[in-house]
């Protein structure tokens, strides 16, 4: 059963990210946080409407609101929207 995105469901699915798919969230500051330069990157929330990361540029941190193509229904739908745009960065990168 997927859960509604509330702050305690938003706290485990950054730690997730952040633990155990690091590269991912650089990813997504990189692409579409328009942050390329960013050598590190941390999920600091996640919401409905769009997820808010810290990225490591040139030493310092900068702040990178990612906003979704659309709103998220539930955890699950997090779940499917994150691997989704995670593939499409891949392929964009390697273009």
């Amino acid at each position: 059963m997927a859960d509604i995105i509330t702050e305690k469901v938003s706290d485990r699915i950054c730690t997730h990210m952040n633990d155990d798919h690091a590269d991912a969230v650089l990813i997504y500051a990189q692409t579409y946080g328009e942050t390329p330069e960013a050598t590190s990157a941390k999920m600091l929330s996640i919401d409905p409407l769009g997820m808010n990361l810290t990225a490591q540029v040139d030493n310092r941190a900068v702040p990178v609101r990612i906003t979704f193509d659309r709103t998220l229904k539930d955890s699950e739908d997090a779940h499917h929207t994150l691997i989704d745009m995670l593939k499409k960065a891949r392929q964009t990168q390697s273009a």
